[in-house]
């Protein structure tokens, strides 16, 4: 996707061949920033900061963090803790334990001599599959739009509702739940996106309307309790979300707030997808309310609210009553039975076991192996 017009990804190796480059988002929407990233702990504070965040890039942050940690020491033991320190960062979004996975799975069997160079190799590999298949699962999204727009008699504009950021910002490029809108906006139909404002950390007015608006697609930021009354009165065709985890039987985890949405939806008719790449399907969890667990984040992210000055400076401001305890869960989980669709790289299918399975048979024989 392009920022300033130019093309640009979220994560990269720097020219020097070995640090990896970021966008801070915690600077979006107000400045866009990009960091150097050199060590093991620097890579495992941008995920637990959310300098980068969303279930795809931290798999890649991750990755490339095994890699500056073995620029230091390549043995056993320091891919181990690499591997420990790194899970630890974010506990919901599966693509992290799944890029570590892969990567230790690729490096294990290699002598420390020979770890580094393929851990980069392998590292790369998986951004540029991440790119390869979110854009695949926006070709898979754009005929939904298409249809809405078919049942509306190809008049006015086809309104998405979206919540979170689950644009090209969450992943290395393109995006899960904006991929269709991107595509289906460079070919020229007329979709317009509904932004929630998504508290407490505003990912929706600070990050997706920042990438629409890079992009030139039209767009209107809401307060996140409006969804419901725009499903009522006729004014939302679908609505796409992404997710942290699925699970095998089509559980979504995702930003808090989420489940109300789906609910909302499915009590005016609207149909709800979730899009995903298949590394964010857990395979081995079937019940996703008992399951996934849930980050807590810190209090601070409840309690203050940064934003611009009319001088222009940023700061962080104190919204709540002073001494009143607050609870901030990160997530949470919608059922299979209020999704309409999981829009994935090999299709859409229902949100059920079979479903799943009717695009991903080879799980047929590994189910509930972890494998």
């Amino acid at each position: 996707m392009k920022v300033h017009e130019q093309p640009t990804r979220t994560i990269w190796v720097e020219a020097d061949g070995t640090s990896v480059g970021i966008i801070d988002q915690t600077r979006l929407p107000h400045a866009f920033v990009k960091v150097r990233l050199t060590t093991l702990e620097a890579v495992a504070h941008a995920i637990r900061s959310m300098q980068v965040r969303g279930a795809p890039l931290i798999g890649a942050a991750a990755a490339y963090g095994i890699c500056l940690a073995l620029r230091e020491n390549a043995s056993d033991e320091a891919l181990a803790r690499a591997h420990e320190v790194l899970l630890a960062t974010r506990p919901t979004a599966i693509n992290l334990r799944w890029a570590l996975e892969e990567m230790r799975r690729t490096l294990q069997p290699l002598s420390p001599a020979g770890r580094l160079a393929e851990a980069y190799r392998r590292a790369a590999a998986l951004c540029d599959e991440d790119v390869a298949l979110n854009r695949s699962i926006g070709s898979h999204g754009v005929p939904l739009l298409e249809a809405a727009w078919a049942r509306k008699g190809k008049q006015g504009r086809i309104n998405v509702l979206t919540h979170c950021n689950a644009g090209w910002l969450a992943t290395v490029d393109w995006g899960t739940a904006l991929a269709p809108v991107y595509l289906a906006h460079d070919a020229g139909l007329p979709v317009h996106v509904w932004v929630d404002e998504t508290r407490p950390r505003n990912q929706g007015a600070s990050l997706t309307a920042w990438e629409l608006g890079q992009h030139g697609v039209p767009h209107t930021v809401i307060a996140d309790n409006v969804g419901g009354h725009l499903m009522q009165h006729g004014e939302v065709d679908l609505c796409i979300v992404g997710t942290d985890r699925t699970t095998a039987r089509g559980d979504v985890a995702n930003k808090i707030g989420t489940y109300l949405k789906a609910l909302a939806a499915q009590d005016n008719g609207v149909p709800f997808y979730v899009a995903l790449p298949s590394p964010t399907i857990d395979w081995t969890l079937e019940d996703g309310v008992r399951d996934i667990p849930i980050e807590q984040r810190d209090g601070t992210e409840l309690t203050h609210i940064s934003g611009r000055l009319a001088s222009g400076e940023v700061v962080s401001v104190h919204v709540t009553a002073p001494g009143s305890p607050v609870a901030n869960y990160g997530f949470d989980v919608t059922p299979a039975r209020l999704v309409t669709g999981l829009i994935t790289e090999r299709g859409v299918c229902a949100a059920s076991s079979e479903g799943l399975l009717s695009l991903f048979p080879e799980r047929r024989t590994v189910r509930g192996t972890g494998t």
